[in-house]
């Protein structure tokens, strides 16, 4: 049998232009690691260098390692720390420079482990898991109380093309420009207190929820979708505050978090989704008693962090859509209105009762 030989075209060299080129970066690598190597080997102090470096490296993997176990009695140090916790993870790269300037092999391997907790805790942030199913597009966004294009917001949110839409820090004034901006693509709406509904199927059901504030800022309704009615609840739960002298103050929102984790408790439909500003991460402990009992969309089918607050610079998401007996699709952050808040939205699909 005949044989064919199959041949690709060359340089004089012999090699491909890419494939030369990836060959001179691997050996202008290798030659600085060699150097580096032959910098540390046969230096009896590259194991007592840097031994504060890899202290401090230890001293960051307890922290995201135990953070539950640090106390909230002291300034809700706790919640603070759980609240940024991702960002520890800049520490990583800078404690490996300093362990790579000071020569320290100690430094080098003690920087491996809060590497290793932060991408346990974390990793799974970092993929896109988004899908591309669902029959159920909602958003959320605390649009400010001095908010100076309120109408302009009310159009940004309704372009996401979210068929339920949930307001919150809205003012007396702010209502009805909010409702004409949106009666074109939402039929209906109730706006209880500081917090509204938008929606382009019927609501029922409608009722304040008590977070135990004196006053209201979250509410309940139905949402009769074409895969049967599913429970809407919308919150805002109070602000927290960062002081010099009381720490990260966040008593009040404390508590109404745990009032409106015994609401949707109590909720008699089995499919539930949950709108607002929380005020809080899905890692604050002190949002046990709603994130116990429910999935975050972004955690779950989002691509990143979906960080959404503040809008300038998002270092927190803890503008929330959280889901019970439905299955997120899709979890995304809008772009920046007039808020100090970018709204977030998700995709989600209606399961059966019993699914």
């Amino acid at each position: 049998m005949a044989q064919q030989a199959y041949m690709t075209e060359t340089d004089d060299n012999g090699g491909s232009g890419p494939e030369r080129r990836g060959d001179r970066l691997r050996r202008l690598i290798g030659r600085l690691a060699g150097r580096l190597a032959a910098g540390w080997r046969g230096d009896p102090r590259i194991w007592r260098r840097g031994l504060v470096v890899a202290a401090l490296a230890l001293l960051l993997s307890l922290v995201m390692l135990l953070h539950s176990r640090i106390p909230n009695r002291f300034g809700n140090l706790g919640s603070l720390t759980e609240t940024f916790l991702p960002w520890l993870g800049l520490f990583v790269p800078l404690f490996l420079l300093l362990a790579v300037v000071r020569r320290s092999a100690s430094a080098l391997i003690a920087v491996v482990l809060p590497a290793v907790v932060w991408l346990n805790l974390f990793g799974g942030l970092l993929g896109d898991k988004t899908g591309s199913g669902g029959d159920l597009t909602v958003a959320t966004h605390n649009v400010n109380a001095d908010n100076a294009d309120p109408s302009g917001t009310a159009r940004d949110v309704a372009a996401s093309g979210a068929d339920v839409v949930a307001l919150e820090e809205l003012t007396a004034s702010a209502v009805p420009v909010y409702e004409k901006a949106l009666a074109a693509t939402y039929k209906y709406h109730s706006v209880q207190g500081t917090v509204g509904l938008w929606s382009t199927y019927p609501l029922s059901g409608v009722k304040p929820v008590d977070i135990k504030l004196g006053w209201t800022r979250a509410m309940r309704a139905t949402v009769a979708t074409p895969e049967g009615d599913v429970a809407f609840y919308v919150a805002h739960l109070p602000s927290v505050r960062v002081k010099l002298q009381a720490g990260f103050t966040a008593r009040q929102r404390d508590k109404s978090a745990d009032a409106l984790g015994e609401a949707i408790a109590d909720e008699p439909l089995s499919r539930v989704i949950l709108l607002g500003d929380l005020n809080g991460t899905m890692n604050d402990r002190s949002l046990n008693a709603v994130t116990s009992q429910m999935r975050s969309t972004q955690g779950a089918a989002g691509s990143g962090f979906g960080f959404s607050w503040p809008a300038s610079f998002p270092m927190a998401r803890i503008d929330q859509i959280m889901v019970r007996g439905v299955e997120p699709e899709t979890s995304w952050t809008l772009p920046e209105t007039g808020s100090d808040h970018l709204p977030v939205a998700a995709r989600v699909k209606l399961t059966t009762p019993d699914g």
